[in-house]
């Protein structure tokens, strides 16, 4: 696979979220996210951690554009960036291959060669399958092919190894990595997981509150060939004791 160039060069991509409501049935208002702000620097792996329903999924949305109802915001580095998503749900249409699922994400005309996309993620040998032959694991790297088939720019995913075994998702969160790295993609992971978070990311963004906002910015100070063992143990304590409403081991 061809590498492409950071996200809009030395730019960052900067959200402001001044305030986010959600309606209640008896027309009252809940206020799910207010003064959240961060700014995400070129080719880095950022995770986003939080308690569950903090707003970590709703801050997603809005860069996204599926929810433009808030008060905020959000700042690409240029107007023509490729975004891609991954979801806690594989969402693949069932009647169509591996491969047409794949490449339902790219851009009409365009026929790029996967095969080394394929091979890294160990779907060479799948793509005439359906989804209803394949585990959950294998359908999760199909939801990570299409999202890198359009060669992003930057890569939202919303908890994409929630419900999976321990040895299927740490294979998953290792491709993951080695094909942002890879493609200098700029990386917001959403997820609970604080051990899998510190293991993965360059730079750990901790939410909460009512409404919630950024309460740390945390650098992970290790290579990541050294976040295993007594050091490792150590840093993910520290954390926990410096925020023990967010960070939970």
């Amino acid at each position: 696979m061809n590498s492409i160039s950071p996200v809009g060069g030395a730019s960052p991509l900067e959200v402001r979220i001044r305030r986010k409501s959600f309606a209640s049935a008896d027309r009252s208002e809940t206020e799910v996210l207010r003064d959240l702000a961060f700014s995400l620097a070129p080719a880095t792996f950022n995770c986003l951690i939080g308690p569950s329903g903090c707003g970590k999924t709703t801050t997603l949305r809005i860069l996204l554009g599926l929810d433009r109802d808030y008060d905020g915001t959000v700042r690409w580095p240029k107007p023509d960036m490729r975004i891609a998503a991954v979801f806690q749900e594989p969402r693949l249409l069932p009647w169509r291959t591996v491969d047409q699922n794949v490449r339902l994400a790219l851009p009409d005309g365009a026929s790029p060669d996967l095969d080394t996309l394929y091979r890294v993620l160990g779907l060479a040998e799948m793509r005439t399958r359906y989804p209803a032959e394949l585990s959950l694991g294998l359908e999760r790297r199909v939801a990570l092919a299409r999202a890198f088939a359009v060669m992003p720019d930057v890569l939202l995913l919303d908890e994409p190894f929630v419900s999976l075994d321990e040895h299927t998702a740490d294979r998953l969160r290792d491709l993951l990595v080695d094909l942002a790295v890879m493609h200098a993609v700029t990386v917001l992971m959403v997820t609970h997981n604080v051990r899998e978070a510190a293991r993965m990311a360059d730079r750990l963004l901790l939410i909460n509150g009512r409404p919630a906002r950024i309460v740390g910015d945390v650098m992970v100070p290790m290579p990541r060939s050294a976040r295993h063992g007594t050091d490792f143990g150590l840093f993910l304590e520290q954390l926990m004791r410096q925020h023990p409403g967010t960070v939970r081991i």
